[in-house]
């Protein structure tokens, strides 16, 4: 049997799909975030899927986070310069949706 060459969009999928981790990464890519203010602007998701969420985007290199080490503690994320290679995908993915929401289906 023929080992099968992974599809790209999957693995693009595998890392940035998901029903949060979209939303994270475009809010992100307007710059760094406060672990609460993150949190605020999307309260629909909760504080320990948003931290696992976090963590896995951290740990594929999309996004940074910088602990400052304080007392009330600060934590805040941004896009890696690798997550910054996403920029032109979301653009078109947003685009996508803004047409498809136009549509009267």
């Amino acid at each position: 049997m023929e080992a099968q060459t992974p599809c790209p969009v999957q693995t693009t999928v595998n890392v940035i799909g998901g029903k949060w981790k979209p939303g994270i990464v475009f809010r992100l890519q307007n710059g760094t975030y406060r672990f609460s203010a993150l949190k605020r602007e999307m309260p629909w998701i909760s504080e320990r899927v948003l931290i696992r969420q976090l963590k896995e985007l951290e740990a594929d290199g999309i996004v940074t986070r910088k602990d400052y080490r304080e007392v009330p503690p600060r934590v805040e994320y941004s896009l890696s310069d690798y997550g910054e290679t996403l920029r032109p995908l979301l653009r078109e993915v947003a685009a996508w949706g803004e047409a498809h929401l136009s549509l009267e289906l």
